[in-house]
């Protein structure tokens, strides 16, 4: 049973395995094994339990389809909600943490969280703020250029990306917000009673 200090058996005998896969086995003798000190399963590790408490699940989680339960602990601070916690929901059920596509949905969750945070924020009144909270004034502030020249920095390869990165969104918000207040005074005057019209 997963989750219990218990030694899973094999799904096959030693002489089996040794029998069917060329070298299984070879570190079965003690003396060849530098794990042998540390894993002892004899040892009383003090634990009050041999199945951990499971912890309450208040709404339905997200759960790997590989697994039988749900993992007797987990994280409980971010539930998935809106859009990406559908999608969130939509990898974990439909695919196996194995296909590219589980973690594909995965990543667009994330970054649509991120929009959809950005928005819910502006909403709220309290509109994220790109100056402060990229860090750019902190940056400049503590030696830009004498701690990039010369250092090695793996970093230094996607710094000239990283404004591109940062700022996109916001440009990218920017002008369909220019755009869309364009398409709604154009159509309000072509549609005022008072539009001069040509005689």
């Amino acid at each position: 049973m997963p989750y219990t200090s218990e030694k899973p058996p094999l799904a096959r005998s030693s002489e089996e395995l040794r029998a069917a896969i060329p070298g299984w086995g070879v570190d079965l003798d003690p003396k060849d094994r530098p794990a042998v000190p540390k894993e002892n399963f004899t040892r009383d590790t003090g634990a009050h339990w041999d199945f951990p408490e499971r912890q309450p699940e208040e709404w339905p989680r997200e759960r790997s389809i590989e697994h039988k339960m749900l993992t007797p602990v987990f994280g409980t601070s971010c539930p998935p909600k809106g859009f990406s916690g559908a999608i969130r929901k939509y990898a974990y059920s439909g695919f196996s943490e194995g296909q590219t596509a589980h973690w594909m949905l995965l990543m667009a969750a994330d970054r649509i969280d991120v929009l959809e945070s950005s928005v819910g924020s502006l909403l709220h009144g309290k509109p994220d703020n790109p100056i402060t909270e990229t860090g750019i004034l902190s940056e400049l502030k503590a030696h830009p250029i004498r701690s990039r020249i010369g250092q090695h920095r793996a970093d230094l390869k996607h710094q000239p990306l990283d404004p591109v990165i940062v700022a996109a969104p916001w440009l990218l918000m920017g002008g369909a917000a220019y755009m869309l207040v364009k398409s709604l005074r154009s159509r309000s005057r072509d549609e005022s009673p008072y539009r001069l019209t040509d005689r």
